[in-house]
């Protein structure tokens, strides 16, 4: 490039420094736009030679690598679980992903399980609704149920090998064991109870379930309780049982069945209404954690059929957890070898909208695998679902899930959308702008060009500034994740 020569420096007066677009004014030579170098990323050992051309990388390497910076090219890594226990960038291993549909989340997501399963992790998909994991974890060599009518059936009281545990252990610890066990099962079955009624279960009701099922542990052999057990206690009223209520004598027994009458109710319907031939019996395939991944598809529950969607997931969730519980204290016991675990909850917003206090439930089951060993992604199309629960206690108990998140990954979304991200986690204006330009519609030539902003998120911890990725599948990736097979069958 030639420029003119500068203008001689009047005496006296100092030597101006050239900006970084060279020196402005006339005679300057100042040029408009000087394009970047290209950047390589090395070991300190291969770019030693560099020096001063060397610096340190920008953005996160431990982790899943899970794209490109958007601006750098830099290679960006990520998952919860090693920026909890390796990189320390996070306080719990948990992640919030939420963006419009078909623009990745689950491609994120699935990159994520690949890494980690590699990493020796074991990711558990509780509740696969289209699928969009299930070839992935077989090419894996993971272990798939399919739950749905006519399909594999998940008993909601079971908790996983607990009976292995309990066979090992002294009488304090099995007496916690059982406990823990009882929590587990009536939280599943007032969540069950909640959803055919779609209403609340009173706190009467819920004593009487309690003291049903410590009677039924009390009597556990191999086999777990199903269902129909628990309306057998119920409907036979054991003194046991009457021994929570106000209804103890044998005078009383009229009055303690008027009083579980509507309780009695809701079990029929659990039994013999529509979620009865998915839910009544023993689980026919029990959850292997000693395969890669575990995935339980229910995409052959019709879509409509919000409540049984809803129950399948819940107990999906309730019944993994328990496993990953059981999992944890035989490694403490010695009786197992330590594991660590990803659990995927998927379309959370399906479960929580169906019925009153479902948030409530879903809270107690999630909260009870807060311990070291698990990770949590959990992923939804937007905060907004979740401000179309029927209460505002629902509507603070469900932001709550988003809020305890320690990373947020926002894909394409909108304005208003972003509106309430920012009472969640602050944005600044310029990550506001980045995420609003991933929205640009597209243009209407058909060309065959990627939809705008299809991969992209911006990962988001605490007040730190976001980190704008753009993730790209491989060939393999986009065969075992490819939602639209049906468009493209010939």
């Amino acid at each position: 490039m030639t420029t003119a020569p500068r203008a001689p420096r009047p005496p006296g007066r100092p030597a101006r420094r050239p900006g970084r677009l060279g020196y402005t004014g006339p005679g300057g030579g100042a040029w408009s736009y000087i394009e970047p170098p290209t950047e390589y990323r090395g070991t300190t050992v291969q770019v030693c030679g560099l020096f001063p051309f060397g610096t340190g990388a920008s953005t996160p390497m431990i982790g899943v690598p899970l794209g490109r910076h958007l601006y750098t090219g830099s290679a960006v890594c990520f998952d919860p679980i090693s920026w909890y226990t390796r990189a320390r960038l996070i306080n719990n291993p948990s992640v919030w992903i939420e963006g419009e549909p078909g623009m990745g989340k689950s491609t994120a997501v699935r990159r994520m399980v690949l890494g980690l399963t590699a990493q020796g992790v074991t990711p558990l998909i509780l509740g696969d609704l289209k699928p969009d994991y299930a070839e992935l974890v077989r090419a894996l060599g993971g272990q798939v149920l399919r739950v749905g009518p006519g399909l594999d059936r998940i008993n909601p009281l079971d908790a996983g090998p607990w009976r292995q545990v309990l066979d090992r252990v002294d009488e304090r610890t099995g007496a916690v064991v059982r406990a823990a066990v009882t929590d587990r099962r009536l939280n599943m079955l007032v969540a069950l109870a909640t959803l055919i009624r779609r209403g609340p279960v009173t706190s009467d009701e819920t004593t009487v379930l309690a003291a049903a099922l410590r009677y039924l542990a009390e009597r556990e052999t191999d086999t777990q309780p199903v269902l129909s057990d628990v309306l057998r206690v119920i409907r036979d009223a054991p003194p046991q049982v009457r021994a929570v209520t106000l209804w103890q004598k044998d005078e009383d027994l009229p009055r303690f069945r008027e009083e579980t009458a509507s309780l009695h109710r809701t079990l029929l319907a659990l039994l013999h209404g529509p979620l009865g031939d998915t839910f009544e019996g023993q689980t026919t395939t029990a959850i292997r954690l000693d395969t890669p991944a575990v995935c339980v598809d229910i995409s052959g529950i019709d879509d409509t059929d919000e409540l049984r969607t809803a129950a399948t997931l819940l107990s999906t969730w309730s019944y993994g957890f328990a496993q990953v519980e059981a999992a944890h204290l035989m490694a403490d016991l010695g009786l197992a070898p330590a594991r660590t675990f990803f659990t995927v909850l998927d379309e959370l917003w399906r479960a929580l909208r169906v019925g009153h206090g479902l948030v409530d439930r879903a809270d107690g089951l999630t909260r009870l695998n807060r311990q070291k060993g698990t990770g949590t992604a959990f992923i939804t199309h937007s905060l907004a679902d979740l401000e179309a629960l029927p209460t505002a206690h629902d509507r603070a108990k469900a932001r709550g899930f988003a809020e305890r998140s320690a990373v947020l990954m926002i894909g394409p979304c909108s304005e208003q959308e972003l509106d309430a991200v920012s009472r969640v986690r602050p944005l600044s204006q310029a990550e506001r702008r980045e995420v609003l330009s991933w929205s640009a519609p597209p243009s209407w030539a058909a060309d065959g060009s990627e939809t705008v902003g299809r991969g992209n998120f911006l990962i988001k911890v605490g007040s730190r500034p976001g980190i704008p990725v753009h993730l790209e599948p491989t060939e393999v990736e986009k065969q075992l994740g490819n939602t639209d097979f049906r468009w493209t069958m010939t």
